[in-house]
């Protein structure tokens, strides 16, 4: 006889038939926890030891089935009531359920319940699903409040427990700031750990990252200057660095958020979670100790650890070691290696590293003296970032403009920023100096006297020295003169130095017409400090020599002379043989010259 049609499609007395819209709720309360597993579509689901998995008080009894026809009187409590599950009463039950949960893993009461407390969506989670566990399984409200918080307690410390997390998913959010999903996420990945060893590395690490943060060290500025410089292919370190540093660019506030545990703790461990796997001891301090005794200040071992976290998983002595030997025998002692890693911490990458050998190989093909190269890399390590292509480049664009070698050579070892200009933006001064009147060969000689005007900004400093200039009263006429016989005005600050020059040559009794000539017949006029040079030689001027000021209208060099050493042995020498003299026949002769003329005995015809 045929089995009946009942009796094939029987579920299994641990088998719980649920409504459609239950689905979604039990997913929810069985997140985590292997004892449960979603069968066919959204209407069945295991039932293995529910009961051990959540206690039911006496009041309870689980409905086996659940009919969609369900009177209202039936629905469960609503959590918006004054005793729903989300009062202010029911969630300080649970953050104790948590902090005893932490306590039962080895945390300290203190310690778990600050932890309970700033891990508000774990917590959610926590009551969210023993809500809906209850209203899977119904019961009657106890008219006994204390026996219902307490009975809600249990249930939430068994739901917890269930998890299987014991409490790493509570300290991870509140401890280092994750999200729920990362925070659960890496607590499988830290599985083995236990919650008072993982709370000592998070302490740890925040405490050389980010106690007494000062600002001193500029890491923002450093980041930024790293990543607009790179142009080689980089090892999978440096991407992940990358990816670190771009999150946190992304963000409100940018990479200034860098050196703030609040703002860019949560960011370090998503991308490097495995920091949590190392060591305090046999790890993390012999890294902060090595880098110590290479001449890294104790502030500013932060700055390398933020900029390049893969360092800390380095072996000392099988990685970092060997590739400090390539730059100690270039550089020299141990410190000067800890500067260069201070600057440029990438320069432990294996990619880096690589480029760091095409770029000596690049310039000992082009002849660049060892010294000058030395010089660039030290001054400006972050060159090391740039690929030989991009050099080569500019060092061809540089020879077009009539830069020599020699020159050439001096950039490179006092001016390497100028080597990782964009070729665009060379090219956009170049044009603009020549637009106001600058020849190719005057050009090429600003690169080698003063590089640093091709690393500005037309708009910003080049236009706003050329106004003020004219606004002054030099002519356009003159303004290429003025240029080529002092370009170091294109980077005076024009606010707080060449203004407050001008200020103090109007004080003493000029006119602006006559700083203009000044200016105009001796460029370098306002690239004198006043304090250092204006001021000292115009009261001797007018006090000692008791000349007028008009002399120095016509004479501007004057104040180019050593007031000490040249000005007042001359004018004193003069004095005792009753001689006067301008200015410019003063200072303007060389030694045997003034000897000749004055020395003599034989004053010069007038």
């Amino acid at each position: 006889m045929p089995p009946s049609t009942s009796s094939l499609f029987q579920v299994p007395s641990n088998w719980l038939v649920l409504p459609a819209h239950h689905s979604t709720r039990l997913h929810r309360c069985f997140l985590l926890t292997p004892q449960f597993h979603l069968q066919h579509s959204d209407q069945l689901c295991t039932y293995r030891h529910l009961a051990d998995y959540f206690h039911h008080d006496s009041h309870r009894s689980p409905r086996r089935r659940h009919s969609s026809s369900s009177s209202s009187s039936s629905s469960p409590p609503s959590i918006t009531s004054d005793d729903g599950y989300e009062d202010e009463k029911h969630k300080q039950a649970a953050r104790e359920a948590v902090s005893e949960i932490l306590q039962e893993n080895g945390v300290s009461e203190e310690e778990s319940n600050e932890i309970a407390i700033k891990a508000p969506k774990y917590l959610e989670m926590l009551m969210d699903s023993v809500r809906d566990l209850d209203e899977l399984f119904q019961s009657t409200n106890s008219s006994n409040t204390s026996s219902s918080l307490s009975s809600y307690k249990k249930r939430v410390f068994e739901m917890g427990k269930q998890k299987g997390d014991k409490g790493l998913v509570p300290l991870l959010e509140s401890m280092v700031g994750l999200p729920l999903p990362s925070a659960i996420h890496i607590a499988r990945y830290l599985s083995a750990h236990t919650p008072p060893s993982l709370l000592h590395k998070v302490k740890y690490l925040k405490e050389i990252l980010f106690s007494n943060v000062d600002g001193k060290v500029p890491i923002a500025s450093s980041a930024q200057r790293m990543m607009l410089h790179l142009s080689v292919p980089v090892d999978e370190d440096v991407q992940q660095t990358l990816s670190f540093l771009e999150k946190i660019q992304a963000r409100r506030g940018g990479l200034h958020l860098l050196g703030s545990g609040d703002g860019s703790f949560r960011y370090l461990i998503e991308s490097f979670p495995r920091l949590l796997l190392l060591s305090v001891e046999s790890h993390m301090k012999p890294m902060v100790d090595f880098l110590r005794y290479i001449g890294v200040p104790k502030d500013c071992v932060r700055s390398i650890l933020l900029l390049y976290p893969p360092i800390l998983f380095y072996d000392i002595e099988k990685e970092i070691k060997p590739r400090r030997q390539v730059f100690t025998k270039v550089y020299g002692d141990d410190m000067e290696f800890g500067k260069l890693l201070l600057k440029y911490p990438w320069i432990l990458s294996t990619s880096i590293l690589k480029n760091y050998e095409e770029i000596l190989t690049f310039f000992y093909a082009e002849k660049v003296a060892v010294v000058s190269i030395r010089r660039a890399i030290k001054g400006l390590p972050v060159l090391l970032g740039c690929s030989v292509g991009k050099l080569k480049l500019m060092i061809q664009q540089l020879r077009e403009l009539g830069v020599t070698e020699k020159m050439l050579h001096q950039v490179i070892g006092t001016s390497p920023q100028l080597l990782m200009q964009k070729p665009r933006e060379l090219c956009q001064v170049v044009m603009y100096l020549k637009g106001l009147g600058l020849e190719d060969e005057s050009v090429g000689r600003m690169v080698g006297r003063c590089p640093e005007i091709f690393m500005t900004n037309i708009d910003k400093t080049l236009k706003k020295k050329v106004e003020f200039l004219l606004e002054l009263g030099v002519s356009r006429k003159h303004l290429p003169r003025v240029i080529r016989k002092y370009p170091e005005l294109f980077v005076c600050d024009v606010n707080n130095s060449m203004l407050p020059r001008m200020m103090y040559l109007l004080k003493i009794g000029l006119s602006k017409r006559e700083i203009a000539f000044m200016v105009g017949r001796f460029s370098p006029l306002l690239g004198y400090s006043i304090e250092e040079v204006l001021r000292p030689k115009y009261e001797f001027l007018v006090k000692g020599m008791q000349k007028p000021l008009e002399e120095v209208v016509e004479y501007p060099r004057y104040f180019s002379y050593s007031l000490e050493k040249k000005i007042k042995p001359r004018f004193w020498a003069l004095k005792d043989r009753n001689c006067e003299c301008s200015l410019k026949d003063m200072l303007g002769k060389n030694d045997e010259e003034f000897a000749a003329d004055y020395m003599s005995g034989n004053p010069p015809p007038s």
